[in-house]
């Protein structure tokens, strides 16, 4: 895989760091597989993250949205009260980050955690400024002509 150096493009442009870091992301191969997770669309604005979290506890993961970036954690807390002794692990367990990159305008409505999956409900809110409007087209108006003040025309 080719691996291209994005630095003259930091130092000559003002406001694209954004794009240069998702692009940097993107080329790396450095994604991690664990733990598997789904991306699916559920309205025309509504979306869903389903991410496997089998094993963990609610107070073992969180969640946190900041900027345009879903952070998802995970952490096994420690259990030294248990007397018994693990001879084979295959059930993963081992702590965990999974950071989405939202769309502007995309928000976290709700988060479940049932049979082993974390659902996390995004919906896409615009607001009615950034919407797109009709403007009126009127026909025919004619243009005012604003007359100055009499002390101002002397």
């Amino acid at each position: 895989m080719r691996s291209y150096d994005l630095t003259p493009f930091y130092r000559s442009t003002v406001g694209f760091d954004r794009l240069f870091n998702l692009l940097d992301q993107a080329s790396s191969d450095g994604s991690p597989g664990y733990p598997p997770y789904n991306i699916e669309r559920t309205g025309e604005n509504a979306y869903r993250i389903t991410v496997a979290v089998s094993g963990f506890a609610k107070d073992e993961l969180s969640i946190v949205a900041k900027e345009n970036t879903l952070t998802i954690k995970g952490e096994k807390v420690a259990n030294e009260n248990s007397k018994s002794e693990v001879l084979y692990r295959g059930i993963a367990a081992r702590a965990f980050e999974r950071a989405f990159q939202l769309a502007d305008f995309v928000q976290v409505k709700d988060a479940s955690l049932e049979n082993g999956l974390l659902h996390v409900d995004l919906v896409r809110e615009i607001p009615e400024a950034k919407k797109p409007r009709q403007i009126a087209i009127n026909a025919g108006a004619k243009a005012q002509v604003i007359e100055k003040p009499a002390a101002q025309a002397a």
